[in-house]
């Protein structure tokens, strides 16, 4: 055999199994057809992020004299602003490639058939074919933007995220289709660079819990986000854009748009192989896989988005180095990995474990508490006193079953979270490590508190 892995897919999950399968030891190729980092580094997590960062700058300058600052006057230059965006992209791009290159990981650009599951052929971007033997695959293809069935969505003007991240001129009026984490992001974005930004969704963050979703609705509309409860069912071209049409229980409701965003989801991408053919079990959710990530077809693995579940870019990676941990005989036993998953908007949502309403059709016993970042000095220092800390635990014992944070500094925050999760940790332990003052993860500290009565800077609950 040519080698011991061939990884198909260079993103997040592909390019981190390579690297440690070949920490272990491994001969390992990834073949990838388009960009080293996937979706995640080029055209999702990070472009996203970088426009993140100019949507809280932009925030704050909108409410600069509070913090006894004025500014008579600014601009907005989108020029600078995708120079810059190109320019963290290629940085961890090619980050990726030294890394593979570091390894030892043989990298090849062309798109992967596979003949059978230890022969891959591999259509190079220079023309030529090349045929390599493997005693192990990885499919890491990832997934793609989710075209709802909506009348109008293929008109010009109605777009998916990779369109609007290369934006020429900021859309003076912008619909999002749809209240995800990629829906809520564009539209913190862009309402903070100028737009008018108008959502329809039937509710907005249904992964989260509903603490959150209720709450963050009612700042984003402070904020000046119009929210539409409800889907659209048309878009229309007319002489001054586009019209978005929707049903409500009071009649039709309409919007009119220069841009329309369609942020409904992803689904599995599949990268045209053939998986009838090789007898690898799916469905519409993605491919079928074991505890250790492995398909119906022994020797051939599957890993991050296009196995559905999570899409997310750190579970992608963590399923990666667990596949390649498994076939290198380092993993004996499988690990209910704990992943935490993040909101890039303003204030930052970031939540790990069971909501509350899984708690209740679990039929848990459990108790709530939360900490306002109203009443944390860190906080009201940064000037981002909106949000909470709220925690879930098993009422006896008070292990950590859940933690949903929605505030400043979220993403950061979250891990405490995880890793009480993780290792089944109970406010005693929480409340037994010292915490920073002033610090945010002080907000985290006092809800744990509050599960037993004993926050400081919280008023105690009416008896």
């Amino acid at each position: 055999m040519d080698k011991d892995i061939i990884v198909i897919g260079g993103g997040p999950g592909g390019y981190v199994a390579a690297i440690r399968a070949a920490q272990l030891g491994a001969k390992v190729s990834v073949i990838e057809k388009r960009d080293l980092g996937g979706t995640c580094l080029n055209r999702g997590c990070i472009p996203t992020k970088v426009l993140c960062k100019n949507a809280e700058i932009l925030h704050t300058l909108n409410h600069i004299e509070d913090f006894g600052v004025k500014v008579s006057d600014y601009s907005i230059d989108v020029e600078k602003i995708q120079q810059r965006k190109g320019e963290v992209i290629d940085k961890l791009v090619g980050g990726v490639s030294t890394l593979l290159q570091a390894n030892g990981v043989a990298v090849l650009r062309g798109e992967a058939v596979i003949e059978d599951k230890n022969t891959v052929r591999v259509k190079l971007q220079e023309g030529v074919e090349k045929e390599i033997t493997t005693k192990n695959l990885i499919i890491a293809t990832g997934s793609e933007i989710s075209m709802p069935p909506i009348s109008g969505i293929n008109l010009p003007g109605v777009i998916g995220t990779d369109e609007l991240l290369e934006f020429k001129e900021i859309p003076k009026r912008l619909v999002v289709i749809g209240s995800g984490v990629i829906g809520i992001e564009f539209a913190n974005i862009f309402k903070n660079l100028g737009s008018e930004v108008t959502i329809f969704s039937s509710r907005l963050l249904k992964r989260t819990d509903s603490d959150i979703s209720k709450r963050f609705t009612a700042y984003i509309k402070k904020q000046g986000v119009k929210v539409n409860n409800l889907r659209a069912s048309e878009i229309c071209k007319t002489d001054n854009g586009l019209l978005v049409k929707g049903q409500s229980p009071k009649g039709e409701v309409e919007t009119e748009a220069d841009v329309v965003l369609v942020a409904s989801g992803r689904v599995p991408c599949f990268g045209g192989i053939d998986l009838e053919r090789l007898g690898i079990e799916y469905d519409e959710k993605g491919i079928k896989v074991d505890e250790y990530y492995e398909t119906n077809v022994k020797g051939i693995y599957a890993i991050g988005d296009v196995i559905g579940g999570m899409m997310l870019a750190h579970a992608a990676s963590n399923e990666g180095i667990k596949a390649v941990e498994r076939i290198m005989g380092v993993l004996q036993a499988p690990d209910n990995a704990v992943v935490p998953d993040c909101i890039f908007a303003s204030p930052e949502i970031a939540y790990v474990g069971l909501t509350e309403q899984q708690a209740k059709e679990k039929g848990l016993d459990y108790e709530v508490s939360k900490f306002m970042f109203g009443a944390n000095g860190k906080a009201l220092a940064l000037g981002e006193p909106d949000g909470f800390v709220k925690v879930i635990a098993t009422k006896e014992e008070k292990i950590i079953i859940g933690v949903h944070i929605m505030g400043p500094h979220a993403s950061d925050l979250i891990h405490e979270g995880t890793l009480a999760i993780s290792k089944k940790l109970n406010a005693r332990d929480i409340a037994s490590t010292v915490h920073a003052h002033p610090t945010l993860s002080e907000a985290f500290y006092e809800a744990v508190l509050g599960l037993n009565g004993e926050a400081i800077h919280m008023v105690p609950a009416k008896r």
